[in-house]
This record gives structure tokens, C-alpha cells and sequence, in this order.
């Protein structure tokens, strides 16, 4: 086929020998805006890298570093038999404990668990509570500590010549596995984790099946009128209303007006419930309808993307709208919907200001176990300890959103294992 003979494009065609007149002038001023955006993506990039960087060492600079501190009673005095309390067994903990606490205060934590029942940890935790007592004399950063070690020597001296000096990390084994205490140096994020896990499984459960039995109805089965149109602009609008809104929707509807439900009492577990309704379930109902609007749109974006034409062949061949539904639109957008889940339950782990009107408690002693338990999270707890103006709660503070980030890092894998799993499995 000669050049003659090829179908015309609907185009005109450039004069022989030379660009058009009127595209050739455009070129060299296209090019300089497409090189000047791109080095505003760059630099956009450059300095978004640069932030998280500096976020990242300013909580990593907080979460390590030299403490100061004196003991009330030297723990060498403690020693048993030649035994020093480092290397003390069970036994030889609780008889230390026993020996140096009031009958009443004995009494009391026999009570909450025996002492028998406890672990070596949990034994020497009690032991540097309640008889040791190290009182933090000061504290410095990660950068002071690595670069000016000679000055903190001398300043922790000019606090008490007795002081002992260590280079402290606060993020550790105990941190993530202790309870929550007043002293910062025993202090740990235990409850807190679970009180996360528990909110966020219960928002997963609720939201994500909401969310996309939405997004199935508004894309496949609702007919354009003025009523879906509404609902459709009220859903855009309310994925920006502010977080603390929806704590106070949760507050009147999950706190309040189903305080029956919310607190344990009608489904019979009454042994023993909480005084009121602030529970892990309330914090766990009034997450989804933050996440809701994220999810439903995203959602809705992934279920438009899958082809049409798959649709068509599927009712061409006999199917029903939700066997095109459930056997072809869903399999081919789920990727998309667990990207916008994955989005959603981030934003949720994080939130602090719905929590706080719910009722999440800032100090809990005891695990949060059903979802009538009182509870804590991990961002309430940070924002009680920032809240300090001791600098030792500031550094616990540090290593607990460095726990944060990595339980938001572990469970954001997990989805996108299970994304990428079903990617590969499509056809």
C-alpha cells in the first residue's frame, strides 16, 4: 500500500520539509514548561524527604540518650545471700518484694494477681516501683548524648555526685510488654497496643463491608436521580469533615443513646461491666464513620475502573447482576478497594481527638480483654505523656510512636500482602 493509498487520520499534514507554522514556535516553549514542572515535582519530592527525615530523627533523638537517675534504696542492699538482684530468681523476688512493702500495699497486688502467678519481669517491674524507686535527675537527647558526653558527665554530677549515669534506650522489650505506671522509667505501652488492636479490629470489621456494599450499590444498582445524587455530594463532602465531629456523633449516638448495647448490658456479660458506655466497642463504632466516606470512594473509584465490556459478556451469557458483580467486578476491583482500605485503617490507628470525646481513659490499670473493657490507645497515650513537663515521659513518648509507626507498618504489610495476593490471582 503506497503513501497515496493509507487512510487519512483526519489531520493535516505537516508541509512537505518543515513542521507546521503553528506548532513549530510551540515546541521549544512547551518544552521549558515541561523541564521547569519537573523540577518542581523534584524539589516537591526533595523536601517531603527531607521532612520525614528530620520527623523520623527528631522521635528517634527523643527515644534514646543518657539518663540520670538516684535510687531511693540501693538495690546492692537488697541482695540475698550473696545473690545480687539482677541474678535473683522468682522465689528470691518475691521474698525482696514481700520484705519491703507494707502488708496493705501486699495485700493489694496479691489481690490484682498472686505474686506467684507473675513473671520475672513483671516481679522486678513491682520491685523498682515500689522499693527501689529511681528518681530520674535528668535526661538528654540522642545527638547531646553522642556528641557531648564529657558535659553530661559533669552535669549529672553537679545534680548529685552519687547520680548514676546510663546511656538508656527507652524503647526496649520491657517498653513494648509493661503496663502503664507513673514512673516513666517502668512505664510500658502494653495496654495501649491492645487497646489499638482491639479499636482498629473492630473498625475493620465494621467499616470495610459498609464501605463497599456502598460503593457496589451507588456504582451498580442505583439509577441517576436526584435522591442518589445527594447521597453521592454528601459522601464527597464527609470524607473532609474534621475527626473530632464524628467523636462527637459517637459520644450522643454509641456512648449515649446506646449506652445499653455499647456497655456490655444487653448482650448479658454484666460480670463485670463498666460504669458507663466509654468502652473499646463505643471507640470501635465511631472509627467506621470516619473511615466510611475514604473507603466508599475509593472503593467506588476501583469498581468504575473494571471494563465495561466485562460486564456486557457477562450478561450476555445468562448471568444476573450480582453474578456479574460478585464473580467479575469485585475480583478485578478488589485490588483497588484493599489501596483505599489500606488508607482509611491508617488514618484511623492515628486518631486521637474521637477517642478523647468517646472517653479513651489516659491512665489504665488493667488489659483491655472484650469489647466492653475500658481502654487506651497508643496515640491517646502519647498525647498524655507529651503532655508532661517531665522530659523522661517526653522520651517515653519518643519510643512509643516509634511502636506506633511499626504497628502501623506491620499491619499496612499485611494488607498489601493480601492486595498483591489477589492481584496475581486474576486472570
Amino acid at each position: 500500500m503506497t503513501s497515496s493509498q493509507l487512510p487519512s487520520s483526519g489531520f493535516p499534514a505537516p508541509a512537505s520539509g518543515s513542521q507546521s507554522p503553528d506548532y513549530a514556535p510551540n515546541l521549544p516553549g512547551r518544552h521549558r514548561s515541561s523541564k521547569l514542572w519537573r523540577k518542581v515535582f523534584e524539589i516537591s519530592t526533595i523536601i517531603g524527604l527531607i521532612s520525614l527525615t528530620l520527623l523520623l530523627f527528631n522521635v528517634a533523638n527523643s527515644a534514646f540518650g543518657y539518663v540520670a537517675y538516684q535510687y531511693r534504696l540501693d538495690p546492692a542492699t537488697l541482695a540475698i545471700d550473696g545473690v545480687s538482684l539482677e541474678n535473683m530468681d522468682r522465689d528470691q523476688l518475691i521474698t525482696v518484694l514481700s520484705a519491703n512493702i507494707s502488708a496493705n500495699a501486699l495485700k493489694g497486688l496479691e489481690r490484682d494477681q498472686p505474686l506467684a502467678q507473675r513473671s520475672e519481669a513483671d516481679l522486678r517491674r513491682l520491685i523498682g516501683e515500689r522499693v527501689t524507686k529511681p528518681k530520674v535527675l535528668g535526661v538528654w537527647s540522642l545527638s547531646d548524648s553522642l556528641l557531648h558526653k564529657d558535659r553530661i558527665a559533669a552535669e549529672a554530677t553537679e545534680l548529685d555526685p552519687d547520680a548514676r549515669l546510663v546511656f538508656k534506650s527507652w524503647l526496649n522489650r520491657d517498653f513494648v510488654t509493661s503496663p502503664q505506671s507513673a514512673d516513666p522509667l517502668w512505664t510500658g505501652v502494653w495496654y495501649a497496643i491492645n487497646g489499638s488492636l482491639w479499636t482498629i479490629l473492630i473498625t475493620i470489621l465494621v467499616a470495610f463491608p459498609l464501605g463497599v456494599a456502598a460503593a457496589i450499590y451507588l456504582e451498580e444498582y442505583a439509577v441517576d436521580n436526584w435522591l442518589n445524587r445527594i447521597i453521592q455530594t454528601n459522601i464527597n463532602n464527609l470524607a473532609g469533615v474534621p475527626s473530632i465531629i464524628y467523636g462527637i456523633l459517637g459520644l450522643a449516638l454509641f456512648v449515649r443513646a446506646l449506652e445499653p448495647l455499647t456497655r456490655g448490658a444487653v448482650s448479658g456479660l454484666t460480670d463485670p461491666t463498666p460504669a458507663n458506655a466509654r468502652t473499646l466497642l463505643s471507640a470501635g463504632l465511631t472509627l467506621p464513620l470516619l473511615v466510611l466516606p475514604v473507603i466508599i470512594i475509593n472503593a467506588q473509584e476501583a469498581i468504575r475502573a473494571v471494563p465495561t465490556s466485562l460486564r456486557q459478556a457477562s450478561f450476555g451469557l445468562g448471568a444476573t447482576r450480582w453474578q456479574t458483580v460478585w464473580s467479575h467486578v469485585l475480583p478485578n476491583a478488589i485490588p483497588g478497594i484493599l489501596t483505599g482500605t489500606i488508607l482509611a485503617i491508617s488514618r484511623a490507628i492515628g486518631e486521637t481527638a474521637p477517642l478523647v470525646v468517646v472517653g479513651a481513659s489516659t491512665y489504665l490499670t488493667f488489659n483491655p480483654n472484650s469489647p466492653f473493657s475500658k481502654f487506651t490507645t497508643l496515640p491517646i497515650q502519647i498525647y498524655q505523656w507529651t503532655s508532661r513537663p517531665q522530659d523522661e515521659f517526653r522520651s517515653a513518648a519518643g519510643a512509643a510512636i516509634l511502636v506506633l509507626l511499626a504497628l502501623l507498618l506491620s499491619l499496612n504489610a499485611v494488607a498489601i500482602l493480601l492486595r498483591n495476593r489477589y492481584s496475581r490471582s486474576l486472570p
